[in-house]
């Protein structure tokens, strides 16, 4: 727990110097000033909201035992076995195969899956998926994964405006334009090499954690070998207009390859795979 505390401190740290990099390139110093307590203000709002934010930007579902028996009663009884609090639960109707986990800490925690992931797999498959991501609650990871979402989001945001706005130096004159154009290119870069930087090596423990819980580590390899096949050729809307988000699901949402999968913060699912079958072994 104290590493996970480490981690998100680590992570609220740099974001908000982003900001206040971004502030200057827009406002000389008094722009890193504020830059910067707009930045610690976003900290604390996002370490409230964020899980609803994440929620409200999939337009997840909640779901109970009357509404939803088939998954609700899975979740209840792999968080008993993880001896976790019950968390929320959310579908969110959108035909990709995936999944994640959200909120502060596991006692307000939320676990939301897709439409296709509950038609495509199997029982057993889905158990896997659900234990994995009530891994993560139980590292809590949630944390981290929801605050570097939102906060990501405000970043690209903040470059945008830099962008077209422009920049003033240190005497309020306007600054390279070039020099915007870089700042307002390279933050959300930034900040997504800081999600990436925490994020493959939580997969791969959520990976060991999930098997641990569901007592079947070869479901989830099975599982993901399934949503691997075919997720990547659905799209999921509300991911791709929100990027990064894409940290906190199971399996990266996003449609784009190439140079972009250099900049994945999920592991390759072979490894993944190959870990869960050794594991099982």
């Amino acid at each position: 727990m104290s590493a996970n505390w480490f981690k998100t401190t680590l992570l609220m740290a740099a974001i908000v110097a982003l900001f206040g990099v971004i502030g200057g390139a827009v406002g000389g110093a008094q722009g890193m000033v504020i830059a910067l307590l707009l930045g610690g203000a976003m900290n604390v709002f996002a370490y409230w909201n964020s899980d609803k934010m994440v929620l409200r930007m999939y337009n997840a579902q909640q779901v109970d035992e009357a509404s939803s028996p088939y998954l609700y009663n899975m979740v209840k009884e792999l968080a008993g076995r993880a001896g976790l609090p019950m968390p929320r639960v959310y579908i969110i109707d959108e035909a990709q195969p995936n999944a994640f986990a959200t909120g502060r800490n596991p006692e307000n925690a939320a676990v939301a899956a897709t439409t296709g992931i509950l038609q495509m797999l199997s029982q057993r498959e889905l158990r896997g998926v659900m234990a994995h991501e009530l891994a993560h609650v139980q590292h809590r990871d949630i944390l981290i994964s929801t605050i570097s979402a939102t906060m990501a989001g405000a970043i690209s945001a903040l470059a945008n405006i830099t962008m077209f706005f422009g920049g003033r130096d240190e005497e309020g004159r306007p600054a390279n334009p070039l020099a915007s154009i870089l700042v307002a290119l390279l933050a959300p870069l930034a900040a997504s090499l800081i999600q990436m930087a925490i994020s493959r090596a939580r997969e791969f423990e959520a990976d060991r954690g999930g098997a641990q819980i569901s007592g079947d580590p070869l479901a989830l390899a099975d599982a993901l070998a399934k949503i691997d096949a075919y997720a990547r050729g659905i799209p999921m809307p509300a991911a791709e207009a929100h990027p990064e988000t894409a940290q906190m699901m199971i399996m990266n949402p996003l449609s784009g390859g190439g140079l972009a999968g250099l900049f994945s913060t999920h592991p390759a699912t072979e490894e993944r795979i190959a870990r869960l079958r050794q594991l099982a072994r």
